[in-house]
């Protein structure tokens, strides 16, 4: 019968079942008519709607609220059992060693020449060493910037630096030779 059928109606025909990816046009009048024979052969039976992952998780947890005895039918929450507390397995996995500081005596390997550590070294190497100003100031950093340097990076690399603050003055940091 849609073998005597136009090209366009077999196409307006496809792109109106449900559930199929619409298309321009088909390479020939057979693949068509078989395509869409396929398609309605299939409406005969039911087809169980796919759910969305979302709608999934959340009737997961429902029937896992329900095994567990979670609200009753009418919205009264059932009562709590008792939480046995969590040991450990025979192979569970250790922690991490922690690394041995550097020691004191060791000495620094020194950071790359002209390289931002190596420029506030070298201010806090001087006889009064630097300010927070100044090292603001030199590497364009915000103050805590340069809070977090000292504590961090300069300490991390074996520098022991020596923090004081004059009366009246500004917080200035020094490297102990």
């Amino acid at each position: 019968m849609a073998a005597q059928w136009p090209a366009d109606r077999l196409l307006a025909v496809w792109n109106s079942l449900p559930g199929v990816t619409p298309v321009k046009k088909f390479t020939d009048r057979k693949t068509a008519v078989g395509r869409i024979s396929a398609r309605i052969q299939g409406f005969g039976e039911p087809v169980a709607p796919k759910a969305e992952p979302a709608t999934e998780r959340k009737d997961a947890r429902r029937a896992q609220a329900a095994k567990r005895g979670g609200q009753s039918a009418k919205g009264a929450p059932a009562q709590a059992k008792a939480a046995k507390k969590a040991t450990p397995g025979k192979n569970a996995p250790q922690g991490k060693k922690a690394v041995p500081a550097a020691k004191p005596a060791d000495k620094p390997a020194g950071a790359r020449g002209g390289s931002k550590m190596a420029q506030v070294i070298e201010m806090m190497q001087r006889k009064g060493g630097a300010t927070i100003e100044e090292i603001m100031k030199a590497m364009s950093w915000q103050r805590h910037t340069v809070r977090g340097f000292v504590a961090r990076a300069m300490k991390k690399a074996g520098y022991a630096v020596e923090s004081f603050k004059p009366e009246g003055g500004e917080r200035t940091y020094r490297l102990n030779k």
